[in-house]
């Protein structure tokens, strides 16, 4: 704690203030570097955030199939079926007659159970143990499962809706009870005919001599239990038979609903891949409307970032408006970004080599370059164009995206031909050049400031602050013992004044 001049009467502490902030004008041009790199690493670091978001549609939308295979199938009688395309390229055709549909095996009591009241205690209806039952039921393929389920339980421990519970999510069996029939109902989770045996097989004295069920669903003694059965079709002529109602065969989900008979179409849905397809137009678009913005983002010079003495004279709408002029124009002109920008353009407007000609590039489907020069390089869509040849054969469409390239060895490594990659694979090469080259500058949210060149810059500065810390500290110790020194001299003129005085009285 320093009081100065009680002897010269000067406001030594504004003094050695005013002093200190002509020798920390260097140190706050370095904190202001510092700040100016740290928003440049953001922003490159934002660009390489809404690259990589690009390249995950590309991959998503524009290089998997299903998205240009989508078809709409015309079925003549919605009643009898559903058709849907789920994996078919190409298009597709027949007839269906459905003669039987699949049902699931089903048991019911022979009985009423002695049960009025499925939430109390099973201990209350038939005394206290321990009891084990066994489950089997058909499964997805109409097999009977292996080995059956077992579920051990205490009558004084559950009630019948909580052993139902537990029935109900571990075996391949649903169960419910009815409390005007006071029976229970027991339904396989999938359908079909096993083929020589039961779909259902149960196990445990509770189940037969408590709850009244038939060991098997064809135990013929309870009318109430059924078999179950297959669904019987007859597809383009061939007679075949399903243990489920919706199966699929060749890429073709087919829903069974009825008996009957319909014909089914299927065509390219056009309407989807367009959507996909302007999708991508208008996430491309998006990407180089922000990077371009960047690139030429005006630079004011003379904005710097504020020092913390500015910060506290200005208002919070004065530094908005300030910082927004200070950390403009930070990634302006880079040649990283605008090198892959540059790439980007090419690779779209380049034919893709060992396509068709007249559908080996974006013009052909209806894309072209905007003509307005100010929009540098944004795609435009006709729509009547890119419609027409998605409907003629949306699958050449998807070659021109996605098509893989063709391999040459080239000094002993393989190296893909680039003019033979489709348009989206060759914009995922030219955006991972373009991040790899931004990492090298910016480096990644996780990365170590040694292992790029902003954050090596960043090192280094914080190393000078720090030094130049340490001097100041030096320097305004200084000062005070200088002001110190100057205060005592003061003092001691002061006492042999007055001691003079005192001699001439």
């Amino acid at each position: 704690m320093r009081i100065g001049g009680l002897a010269s009467g000067m406001d030594i502490d504004q003094m050695v203030k005013d002093l200190m902030k002509a020798e920390r004008m260097k140190g706050d041009k370095l904190q202001q570097k510092k700040q100016y790199l740290e928003w440049q690493r953001d922003d490159y670091r934002s660009m390489n955030s809404a690259l990589f978001t690009f390249d995950q549609m590309l991959f998503d939308d524009m290089i998997m199939q299903k998205n240009f295979i989508q078809k709409s199938v015309s079925v003549s009688d919605s009643d009898v079926a559903a058709v849907n395309n789920v994996g078919s390229a190409s298009e597709f055709s027949g007839t269906l007659e459905v003669a039987q549909l699949a049902k699931a095996a089903r048991m019911t009591s022979g009985q009423a159970t002695n049960i009025t009241d499925p939430t109390k205690k099973l201990s209350e209806y038939f005394g206290t143990g321990t009891q084990t039952i066994s489950i089997q039921a058909v499964d997805k393929e109409g097999k009977l499962q292996e080995k059956p389920v077992e579920i051990q339980f205490n009558l004084e421990d559950e009630s019948l809706n909580s052993l139902m519970e537990k029935i109900n999510e571990k075996t391949g069996v649903t169960m419910f009870y009815d409390s005007f029939t006071q029976k229970v109902s027991m339904t396989a989770k999938n359908s079909g005919d096993a083929k020589g045996t039961a779909e259902i097989v149960l196990g445990g004295d509770f189940l037969s001599n408590q709850l009244h069920l038939s060991a098997t669903n064809l135990d013929s003694a309870n009318p109430a239990n059924q078999a179950g059965q297959n669904a019987k079709v007859t597809l383009n002529g061939l007679e075949t038979e399903r243990s489920s109602n919706i199966f699929n065969i060749g890429g073709v989900e087919y829903t069974l609903k009825g008996q009957g008979k319909v014909n089914y179409q299927s065509s390219p849905d056009v309407e989807k891949v367009y959507d996909t397809i302007k999708n991508f137009v208008e996430k491309y678009n998006e990407l180089i409307g922000k990077v371009n913005g960047e690139l030429n983002e005006k630079r004011y010079r003379s904005y710097h970032p504020l020092t913390k003495e500015q910060r506290e004279a200005m208002s919070e709408k004065e530094i908005e408006l300030w910082e927004d002029k200070a950390r403009s124009g930070t990634l302006r002109s880079d040649f990283a970004l605008s090198s892959g920008m540059n790439k980007m353009r090419l690779d779209l407007s380049t034919p893709v080599a060992g396509l068709p000609k007249d559908l080996n590039q974006l013009s052909d489907i209806g894309i072209t370059t905007s003509s307005n020069y100010l929009e540098r390089g944004k795609l435009v869509i006709d729509p009547k164009k890119l419609k027409a040849a998605i409907a003629k054969d949306p699958a050449a469409i998807h070659k021109l995206f996605a098509k893989e390239g063709d391999v040459e060895v080239v000094d002993g490594k393989p190296v893909v031909k680039n003019e033979t990659q489709g348009l989206a694979r060759r914009l995922r090469d030219a955006i991972k050049g373009t991040m790899e080259a931004v990492e090298e500058k910016a480096g990644k949210a996780f990365s170590v400031n040694n292992t790029f060149s902003i954050g090596k810059t960043l090192d280094r500065l914080n190393d000078q602050i720090t030094s130049f810390e340490k001097k100041l500290f030096k320097i305004e110790d200084r000062y005070w013992r200088q002001f110190t020194m100057m205060e005592k001299a003061i003092q001691r003129s002061n006492e042999q004044s007055m001691s003079l005085m005192n001699y001439f009285k």
